[in-house]
């Protein structure tokens, strides 16, 4: 079928472009297919999705002409929504039950990044505790050699001596993580990150509820952000409290890495994130997944959940003694009453206006099981009060725009052919993003296969 005027006027009127296909480039067209683009708005019913090569070409209603020589597929009864982004992840740290410095190898972490691209996470933000593997692996995912999500994060990281995050629980090695005594040290730390061309910097702020001797002092932190400000690199900050959030807020952080979960977030911290336009990741899942798996919640029992699991994590999971272990825990308890002021402080914060990214801290632990957990915060957002149409565009357009990639987070002429067909439709019940039929990543389709 030849692009006539008609369908020329069509694409003009919807605000969408048409370009021509080329012999260079495999030409892929999807038919009547439901689009949820990114933008918010409700799904395009009997859309048309141009795909060449590695790119969106032509997005239009019903009827838009299809390139000549393109591979049609026909989708009645199937919706696209963009690929996921995490603007929170974490990659090599865990292996089965295990955490620790020996699983950041590369076997290990490209069987990650498949795992999130299996389950609709197109690109991952690793959050810090980085080797020096990341470097490579980062690169070759840029240059679409690697068959897993796209990579960004934190070269390292800035932690704190005795402090945070506690050695005892992450197991690092000595190349994953700076942790400064003074602020000559800090700058030296942002400086090497600098030069290693890292996206991020990650500092933490929390005591892990009183479990480290140390928090990082202004000193520290306040020169942390002034290097890194001073090197054109933005910051994330992880918190826990609201007095720390608001501190690094005013030291002038760009992004607020978790939740606010010991009280109700007021309208002095709201109006700061609002003025110097912080973005707010809540990681809703990270203390969901505390307790939901001993919990045996049901979605932890679905086909879709199983199927992430290791062997071993899956006989974790089904132990009754190790579960009747977490489920006594004080941990688990303090859990539960900080997911519940983060689902509360979500909503307020959405509400007001603050600009919400989406990550899960997946990847961090063992039972923040990679993929899975995204899918869960979007089941948590809604929870908390979001529509399905609003999760949906925060995991996408929004988490795009935390790591100011201009690129995907969207189904649009010009950006990167990342997305998702799905069996049913997430906008409609959110549950419906685990409905994955075939993930696309760069123009390249992976059929699910779990």
């Amino acid at each position: 079928m030849k692009i006539t005027s008609i369908a020329r006027l069509s694409a003009m009127l919807w605000g969408f472009s048409l370009l021509p296909a080329t012999a260079a480039e495999h030409v892929v067209a999807f038919t009547h297919v439901r689009l949820v683009d990114g933008k918010g708005g409700p799904p395009i019913n009997e859309a048309v999705v141009v795909i060449e090569g590695n790119r969106i070409v032509t997005v239009g209603p019903s009827g838009t002409a299809i390139p000549e020589g393109a591979e049609i597929r026909d989708s009645h009864g199937l919706t696209m929504i963009p690929g996921l982004v995490s603007d929170h992840s974490h990659i090599g740290q865990v292996g089965g039950t295990s955490t620790g410095a020996e699983n950041y190898t590369r076997t290990r972490i490209e069987a990650e990044l498949r795992q999130y691209r299996d389950y609709g996470v197109t690109t991952v933000t690793a959050l810090g505790n980085n080797g020096p593997l990341f470097e490579t692996i980062r690169a070759e995912a840029h240059a679409g050699r690697t068959d897993g999500a796209d990579l960004f994060g934190v070269d390292r990281g800035v932690g704190v001596p005795d402090g945070a995050p506690p050695q005892a629980m992450v197991k690092l090695g000595p190349d994953q993580l700076f942790r400064p005594r003074n602020a000559v040290e800090a700058r030296a730390a942002i400086t090497a990150m600098a030069e290693r061309k890292t996206d991020l910097i990650k500092i933490w702020l929390d005591d892990f509820a009183g479990g480290v001797p140390a928090k990082m002092s202004p000193e520290v932190y306040n020169a942390v952000i002034d290097e890194a400000h001073r090197r054109g690199i933005r910051v994330a900050a992880h918190i826990h409290d609201l007095a720390d959030a608001k501190a690094i807020v005013a030291a002038g952080a760009d992004i607020i890495a978790h939740g606010v979960r010991d009280q109700p977030v007021d309208p002095v911290f709201i109006d700061a994130m609002k003025a110097q336009g912080v973005w707010y990741v809540a990681t809703l899942s990270l203390d969901d997944a505390t307790f939901a798996w001993a919990d045996q919640a049901p979605w932890t029992q679905t086909p879709f959940a199983k199927a992430a699991l290791s062997p071993e994590l899956a006989r974790q999971f089904a132990d009754p003694a190790w579960r009747s272990k977490v489920l006594a825990d004080p941990k688990t308890a303090a859990a539960r009453a900080s997911l519940a002021m983060n689902l509360r402080n979500l909503k307020t914060l959405h509400d007001a206006g603050v600009k919400i990214g989406f990550g899960t801290d997946s990847g961090a632990t063992p039972l923040r099981v990679a993929g899975i957990a995204e899918h869960r915060e979007l089941a948590l957002m809604v929870e908390a009060g979001l529509t399905p149409q609003q999760a949906l565009k925060i995991a996408t357009a929004n988490a795009a725009d935390a790591l100011r990639l201009t690129d995907r987070g969207r189904i649009a002429p010009g950006l990167r052919a990342d997305f998702i067909v799905l069996d049913a439709d997430p906008s409609r019940a959110i549950g419906n993003s685990q409905s994955i039929r075939e993930v696309w990543l760069r123009g390249r389709v992976f059929p699910r296969v779990k």
